[in-house]
């Protein structure tokens, strides 16, 4: 009996001593996890060991945001441009406007937005080490609101840009720029909601899919840059929602995988290659849904098929519901244009639709404007809007049917240089100071070697003989 007393005795003290050990262990554990920034999730079985229930329900601590501020800040530049005016009593004066710019390449690419170079004579690149360069701008594309730069430098810190379709809602990211001249500047926030449309865009084919999130910006901040706590690229800082003028809490980021788009065909063609289907749509609302008895509140709504287009040729049909391309679902307009606006002409998208309550999908292949599958885009480069005029290269069908190679005028600005020259838009120019050009690049190259007199010849498709214009640089 003595012995069975013992026993128990024994058993019962190695038992509390276990605890006691384990309870302690336990907890050492987690206060080293806790210096990590991890956060555990423990079992049923550990939590009943525990004396202490809340301990280990310790939520994640905060974010170290320290990591990712000290990555991102040597790449993220202020940016001042210099524009002359004429006041009413003639004389020239000189305005400013500052911004903020990312670098995203060693060799001094430059992603901004585009009002915040808009109307620039200069542009000056200051680093987060003071230095200054010249900037001179490889191309815009208004319909993102983006403007890619490049100064003369090497081996610049430089962040990578990261999958912005990654982010999810209540995600930290961080704000980088220079609000109110203030260099340097990192504000933390939550990313909000994605797929925001502002309206804020002028032109009518703008995308807006915007990252909204409460990180604070302010003017000055536009062109910055918004990071995860990787110090990744997710986004160009674009926009707040005020009624002051100041933050309140609403600010908007272009999504980095559409930057990385933009960037890549600007330095690659020159302009952004944009992908069409040839529809008019319309979000899906609650009305729209009940009438073509559709499950849920969601898709978007194809009010016009345009005749002999991409999406004519894929079968799409009016009153057609587009709920998905290439997988990734499409729900809202700024989803949807997000998706569409990452292909380019040539390019097949797989497109899911609900036609009669039934879900379908067909493969189209995305044209330009012109409705042909070739990289055509208009050239808005300054030295041309300088001028007056806006251009393009010919198109396979242009080239076939007319068996000369030349520029095509699009637009021409009233009032400017190449208006006064009688010039009317679908003009071809075929050559630049009696050299021959076929292509946007030539002709730009050229027009950079000139100065003073230039004499530009070609013709129109419908008239015959050759035109001569000449103006002066």
């Amino acid at each position: 009996m003595k012995n069975v007393i013992l026993i128990i005795l024994c058993c019962v003290c190695s038992s509390l001593i276990s605890l006691k050990l384990y309870d302690n262990f336990s907890e050492a554990k987690i206060e080293e996890q806790d210096k990590e920034n991890y956060s555990k999730l423990v079992s049923d079985k550990e939590l009943i060991l525990s004396k202490d229930l809340k301990r280990h329900f310790t939520s994640t601590t905060p974010t170290n945001f320290i990591s990712a501020a000290s990555k991102s800040l040597p790449a993220v530049t202020s940016i001042r441009t210099i524009t002359s005016t004429s006041g009413s009593d003639s004389v020239r004066r000189q305005s400013n406007s500052t911004g903020s710019g990312v670098i995203i390449s060693s060799d001094g690419v430059i992603v901004t937005n585009y009002h915040v170079i808009e109307n620039y004579e200069e542009i000056i690149v200051m680093l987060d080490d003071k230095r200054e360069y010249k900037a001179k701008v490889l191309g815009t594309d208004t319909n993102t609101d983006l403007a890619i730069l490049k100064i003369e430098a090497e081996n610049l810190p430089f962040i990578l840009l990261g999958n912005s379709d990654s982010l999810k809602v209540g995600e930290w990211v961080l704000a980088i720029g220079n609000p109110f001249r203030l260099n340097s500047t990192v504000t933390a926030g939550i990313v909000s909601a994605k797929a925001r449309n502002i309206n804020i865009l002028e032109s009518r084919i703008g995308i807006e899919s915007f990252i909204q999130t409460d990180a604070a910006v302010n003017p000055g901040n536009s062109g910055g840059a918004l990071v995860n706590t990787n110090g990744e690229l997710l986004g160009i800082n674009t926009a707040i929602l005020s009624t002051s003028g100041k933050y309140e809490g609403f600010s908007f980021a272009i999504p980095s995988n559409l930057v990385s788009k933009v960037v890549y065909d600007i330095r690659q063609y020159g302009a952004v290659q944009r992908g069409w289907l040839g529809i008019t749509i319309s979000n899906i609302d609650d009305q729209k849904a009940e009438a073509l008895r559709l499950s849920e509140v969601k898709g978007i709504l194809v009010d016009m098929v345009n005749a002999n287009t991409a999406a004519a040729d894929a079968g799409l049909k009016n009153a057609d519901v587009i709920i998905g391309v290439n997988g990734v679902q499409t729900n809202t307009t700024p989803e949807f244009l997000e998706q569409i606006a990452r292909y380019r002409p040539g390019d097949e998208v797989k497109l899911a639709f609900i036609r009669s309550s039934k879900e379908m999908s067909t493969t189209a292949i995305l044209r330009n404007q012109l409705n042909t599958t070739d990289f055509i885009a208009v050239r808005k480069d300054k030295d041309l809007v300088d001028l007056g005029f806006e251009l393009r290269d010919m198109d396979s069908n242009e080239k076939s049917r007319l068996a000369k190679d030349g520029v095509i005028v699009v637009t021409i600005k009233e009032s400017s240089k190449i208006d006064k020259t009688n010039m009317d838009p679908g003009f071809i120019i075929t050559s630049i100071n009696n050299k021959e050009v076929s292509n946007v690049d030539e002709l730009i190259a050229e027009l950079d070697k000139t100065t003073g007199r230039v004499y530009l010849e070609g013709y129109y498709e419908n008239y015959p003989g050759k035109y001569p214009y000449t103006f002066y640089k």
